[in-house]
């Protein structure tokens, strides 16, 4: 494939010399056009000086080398059509005619003939056409020629011309070169010439998306990896309790629960990938939530029995039902359940709330852990954000998670240190 540089030099010189062809052609005809005038002249004022002289029997000029190169030939005729002089009998000449100028075909060629009676005498001046026709094309050439002289020059002229003029472009093309997953930086649009603004708009365009496509990766895999932790520790307390097992229906009930677990695990992941607000587009259905905390309790309490720490439910409205995601949902509250069990002390409590409060659902867990500083609170929905007094291991990604789907339920999470200590979030949903 043909760069863009050779592409407009190879098309600007084909315009050129194609232009100059033409031209050529015009001038050629011109030229042969204004030395077809001039020699009609030449023709009728030879033939208007011959009229006075006397013409009587046929005479013959001797043929001599010079004569050759005279173009013009004279014939005198009488008025019965006898030829009484010829300038140049060697040459075949046009036929008699009476009067004015004509065109006329012999074996030589084109003759160019003017005719004029005088008395009793036609005198008939003759030129070949080809003689206009040399110096038509000479004339042409004299004005081509110096062009095509030029030719060379004014090709590495529209070489280094396209070469600087293309110049911009190299330029943008080693910007995006630099460009990298760590750096998409928009390229500087008031530096690339007119012609090349809207692709470096589109190249801007496509730096954006590709930067919120590396951002949603990158935060999917760290929250797949925060996901994980709590699933893959219940596994591991989980194939303990196989290990642990004295009886085969003992081991059988707990492998069913290790089965369980792991498709949870999966579920969790699928489930986190469609919070991704361009891939959110399973539609709601009805969900219960006083039974959505009992499975998430159910889930837990193996971390919870290895903490010491009482998990439950404490009050429910069994028929509370809010539109959502059961999936999404589930990972709400499940990573409530486990802020609350990684931060609340052995001995400590975790409760699940349920009801009703001024016509919204609402959803609470409580714990008896340090609760969250008041400065705090304003960026503990920040990605990776963990509060300064936070001795706990963690990825700061949990309530994150949270206030994500909470926004994609149109619900609003709340959070409040209790009156003993610990912290309570709440979500309220719509009513």
């Amino acid at each position: 494939m043909k760069s863009i540089r050779r592409k407009l030099i190879a098309t600007l010189l084909g315009a050129i010399i194609t232009a100059l062809l033409l031209g050529a052609s015009a001038i050629y005809f011109t030229a042969r056009e204004e030395a077809g005038a001039l020699f009609d002249y030449h023709l009728r004022q030879i033939a208007l000086s011959l009229r006075n002289p006397a013409f009587g029997a046929v005479w013959m000029p001797p043929v001599d080398a010079d004569e050759e190169d005279f173009d013009f030939v004279i014939q005198v005729w009488d008025a019965t059509g006898v030829r009484l002089y010829y300038s140049q009998p060697h040459v075949e000449l046009p036929g008699f005619m009476d009067g004015g100028y004509a065109t006329v075909e012999t074996r030589e060629g084109a003759w160019r003939v003017f005719a004029i009676r005088s008395r009793s005498q036609v005198i008939q001046v003759a030129q070949p056409m080809r003689v206009r026709d040399h110096m038509a094309l000479e004339a042409a050439l004299r004005v081509l020629l110096p062009l095509l002289l030029l030719l060379p020059v004014l090709s590495a002229a529209i070489w280094v011309l396209v070469s600087r003029g293309l110049e911009p472009l190299n330029r943008l093309a080693r910007a995006v070169a630099t460009r990298t997953p760590k750096a998409l930086d928009p390229l500087p649009e008031a530096q690339a010439p007119q012609e090349a603004r809207p692709l470096v708009r589109s190249l801007n365009d496509l730096l954006v998306r590709l930067g919120d496509a590396l951002a949603a990766q990158q935060a999917f895999i760290a929250d797949a990896a925060h996901e994980l932790r709590t699933p893959i520790a219940a596994l591991q307390l989980q194939a303990q309790l196989v290990e642990r097992a004295e009886t085969e229906e003992d081991r059988r009930a707990a492998l069913d629960d290790l089965k369980a677990g792991v498709g949870r695990a999966v579920q969790q992941l699928l489930t986190l990938a469609r919070q991704d607000p361009d891939l959110a587009a399973k539609p709601f259905e009805p969900v219960l939530l006083g039974e959505l905390a009992r499975q998430v309790v159910a889930e837990h309490l193996p971390l919870a029995e290895a903490k010491h720490i009482d998990l439950g439910v404490v009050a429910t409205d069994d028929g509370l039902k809010v539109q959502g995601d059961p999936a999404a949902l589930r990972v709400l509250v499940a990573n409530l359940v486990e802020n609350g069990l990684r931060y609340t002390p052995e001995g400590g409590r975790v409760d699940l709330s349920v009801w009703r409060a001024e016509g919204r659902p609402l959803l609470e867990v409580r714990d008896t852990g340090p609760g969250i500083a008041e400065a705090d609170r304003a960026r503990v929905f920040d990605r990776f954000y963990r509060g300064e007094a936070t001795h706990e291991p963690g990825t700061g990604l949990g309530l994150s998670i949270v206030k994500t789907i909470a926004d994609r339920h149109g619900a609003r999470v709340g959070l409040e240190n209790g009156a003993g200590g610990g912290l309570r979030v709440r979500v309220v949903f719509a009513a």
